[in-house]
C-alpha cells in the first residue's frame, strides 16, 4: 500500500494513484541539464501541477536560494540560474489560498449538511407573528397629503436615539 501523500492543507491527505517518470530540463541549447523524475500522481485538487523538493534538487545537484527565488544548478559549461519574480510568488500564494480556502470551505459545508434536517414550515399553524397586536401608545400617521386613506401606525414612546 503507498503511503499517504500529506497536502497543505492541513489534515487533509490523498493516497497516489501511481508514480510517473518525466524528463526534466534545466538551461537553454549552450547549456543544459537533463534528467527523469519520479513524480506522484494524486487525485487531490491543488493550486500546483508539480512540486520540484529536496528529490530533484538532490538529483540536479542544484542550490536552492529561497530568499531570491532562484535555483542554481552547477553545470561544466557554468551555473544554470532560474528564477522568479516576488510578484509571481505572491500570485501563486494568492491562488493557492484561495484554493485552499474553497476545498476547506467545502468540506465544512458538506459537513454541516449532514448536520441538518430539513423541516417543511407548516403554514397553517399560528406563529408569534399572527397573534401581534399594537400596544395603546401608538398613533396613526398620514404618509400621503394626497390619499388620507394611506396611514401608518407609529409608537408614541421611542427613544430619542
Amino acid at each position: 500500500m503507498s503511503s499517504p501523500f500529506h497536502g497543505m492543507i492541513l489534515g487533509m491527505q490523498a493516497y497516489p494513484l501511481g508514480h510517473i517518470d518525466l524528463p526534466i530540463t534545466f538551461g537553454d541549447q549552450a547549456n543544459f541539464c537533463s534528467k527523469v523524475l519520479t513524480f506522484k500522481v494524486v487525485d487531490f485538487p491543488r493550486s500546483y501541477h508539480a512540486i520540484l523538493g529536496w528529490p530533484c534538487y538532490a538529483k540536479f545537484m542544484t542550490i536552492p536560494n529561497y530568499t531570491y527565488l532562484k535555483l542554481n544548478v552547477l553545470r561544466s559549461n557554468g551555473i544554470i540560474n532560474m528564477g522568479s519574480t516576488f510578484l509571481h510568488a505572491y500570485t501563486c500564494d494568492h491562488e493557492h489560498y484561495k484554493l485552499a480556502m474553497a476545498i476547506i470551505n467545502s468540506i465544512k459545508l458538506s459537513e454541516l449538511k449532514n448536520l441538518l434536517t430539513l423541516v417543511v414550515p407548516d403554514y397553517n399553524e399560528p406563529t408569534s407573528l399572527s397573534a401581534f397586536h399594537p400596544t395603546d401608545e401608538t398613533k396613526a400617521v398620514g404618509i400621503d397629503p394626497a390619499d388620507l386613506t394611506k396611514m401608518v401606525r407609529i409608537g408614541t414612546k421611542l427613544p430619542a436615539k
